[in-house]
């Protein structure tokens, strides 16, 4: 699928309320035997927001960075269970929409958290993360970590998951999604051929 409005991204990100990115898991913080939580504490709509904002504030002049945690997770909507498949999916349905780098930065987010689970393997990730990386191709082999360290984006890459894995906080105010439709048109507008954002 690929998204061809501001309005179609809108809806797709307004359907994210109440949608979880592995579907069946129980939502709880609970510790299995493992030690692990259960389930992130927020749903894809407000672990976008929270995303979106973090890096807002941490980066503020940088729109496409901001927009690119606003929308890293849709692929959990796009195909319900894939969760090796998300960033992917997500990254195509966006490109043309929102560009080459916001498209970028979306696909790498999982690399990144491979990379950073290679690097620091004792760092703490919170909720569904923890076990993620396994899924998600698990720990970079060393020509994986040299080819991502050469990645260009690589150091925003790693911001956004920093910021991705952070914005789980049940019952935290982030905003309202249309208050991102501005800065999400202005994006359209600079990176769509058509200027979508109808």
């Amino acid at each position: 699928m690929e998204l061809r409005s501001v309005e179609e991204l809108m809806d797709l990100l307004y359907a994210c309320r109440g949608a979880w990115d592995i579907p069946d898991l129980p939502r709880s913080r609970s510790r299995p035997s493992g030690g692990i939580p259960v389930g992130d504490p927020v749903d894809l709509h407000d672990h976008a927001l929270q995303t979106a904002a973090l890096l807002r504030r941490g980066r503020p002049s940088d729109k496409e960075l901001q927009v690119a945690g606003l929308v890293h997770d849709i692929g959990h909507l796009l195909r319900p269970g894939d969760d090796a498949g998300h960033a992917d999916r997500a990254a195509d349905a966006v490109r043309g929409l929102l560009g080459e780098r916001v498209s970028r930065l979306v696909r790498l987010h999982v690399a990144a958290e491979r990379y950073l689970a290679t690097a620091s393997p004792g760092r703490g990730l919170s909720g569904q993360s923890a076990p993620a990386p396994r899924v998600q191709g698990g720990a970079m082999t060393p020509a994986e970590a040299a080819w991502f360290e050469r990645e260009p984006l690589a150091e925003d890459a790693i911001t956004l998951r920093q910021a991705d894995d952070a914005a789980r906080v049940a019952g935290l105010d982030a905003g309202v999604l249309e208050d991102w439709r501005t800065v999400l048109e202005l994006v359209a507008t600079q990176h769509s051929p058509l200027g979508a954002v109808d």
